[in-house]
């Protein structure tokens, strides 16, 4: 059975930062908000590796 996504929440200050190159990175927040992993190996992730 494939998983169902949650709906992208809306961004908030406490969401995401910039860094030094000028790119956005999601915090750890934003990951547990959103729901899942989405596998591509984000900085802040806080679920476990291929799951």
């Amino acid at each position: 059975m494939k998983q169902e996504k949650n709906p992208t929440p809306k961004l908030t200050s406490e969401d995401y930062y910039f860094n030094p190159q000028g790119l956005m990175v999601f915090t750890e927040k934003y990951h547990l908000k959103r729901g899942y992993c989405c596998g591509s190996g984000c900085r802040h992730c806080p679920f476990p590796i291929g799951k």
